[in-house]
């Protein structure tokens, strides 16, 4: 998730003191036990949100990825609650002690930036906090995947998030093609020495399908900028891109499946086998491989 920014002002928010009294929070001035699943910003530190700043204040305890990308967070908000380092390599007895922690009173969870569990580590510490009966309360804010949809223009009634793609050319090749049929906006996570590599294998796939790159998010050089697949992996190769990304790919038009298959068998069969021709029409169309492998025969052989 992205690192915190400096483009915070200290006159963008006011800033609740610690001795304000419980604001919107519903049990007073203690927190009951449980985990409290935070979201913190991710990159403008004026999204905070009183809620959090509350709860994190009032936990005895928070579970963070970096002490020292969460301590700055800390400072400018003024809150002095302890810190231990919880990440996707914590150890068990890290997570049991945390548990405990959080049976005895509140515990904070936060990830760098951003909505913790998204792409975050933290699954396996709610899973067992709900098996233990621990209660969990989730604290919502700032998440770079529903900003990165909102500002893209893309469908937005159905969307699937799909965390990042893979690194290796084949995998990621294999990953979009799982997702080619899906009706809906897909949404990745991306970082910038990546995303030119990951748009040409858009472009391969679906040419004809607009593409959003959401980057540095609610930062000083936010920028949204739209377009094929193609274009933008060009402007990228021209203008390599910084900081973290959101990669949206707009869902499958009517015409991804109206097309005639034969017609792109006969393509692909230019420079390819049969197989690899009916896998590269599959992904296009969603249509059945083996059928159209045994398509790609027939045609080979007239």
């Amino acid at each position: 998730m992205p690192a915190l920014d400096c483009c915070f002002k200290d006159d963008a928010v006011k800033v609740p003191s610690q001795k304000s009294g419980s604001g919107d929070l519903q049990t007073g001035d203690a927190l009951s036990p449980g985990l409290y699943i935070v979201a913190t910003p991710i990159g403008n530190l004026g999204d905070m949100t009183i809620r959090a700043i509350e709860v994190l204040r009032r936990s005895h305890l928070i579970a963070c990825e970096d002490t020292r990308v969460t301590g700055r967070l800390l400072k400018a908000y003024e809150i002095d609650t302890r810190m231990q380092r919880y990440d996707d390599h914590a150890s068990p007895e890290t997570r049991a002690r945390l548990l405990d922690a959080a049976g005895a009173g509140p515990v904070a969870l936060v990830s760098d930036a951003g909505t913790p569990l998204v792409s975050d580590p933290g699954y396996r510490l709610v899973q067992e906090a709900r098996e233990a009966g621990i209660e969990v309360v989730v604290v919502p804010g700032a998440c770079a995947a529903i900003a990165g949809l909102t500002v893209s223009g893309l469908p937005n009634d159905r969307f699937l998030f799909a965390g990042f793609l893979p690194v290796k050319d084949k995998a990621r090749r294999d990953v979009l093609g799982e997702l080619g049929e899906v009706a809906a906006t897909l949404v990745f996570y991306e970082t910038g020495p990546r995303l030119e590599r990951s748009l040409r294998a858009i472009a391969e796939l679906w040419p004809e399908r607009e593409v959003a790159v959401a980057r540095e998010l609610t930062k000083l050089h936010e920028e949204c900028r739209t377009g094929s697949a193609q274009e933008l992996a060009d402007h990228y190769a021209a203008h390599p891109p910084k900081g973290e990304i959101v990669l949206l790919v707009g869902p499958p038009g009517e015409e991804a499946f109206d097309a005639d298959p034969d017609a792109l068998l006969r393509e692909a069969l230019v420079d390819a086998s049969p197989s690899k021709a009916a896998a590269r029409v599959a992904r296009a169309t969603g249509l059945d491989r083996q059928t159209l492998y045994t398509r790609a025969v027939e045609l080979k052989s007239q």
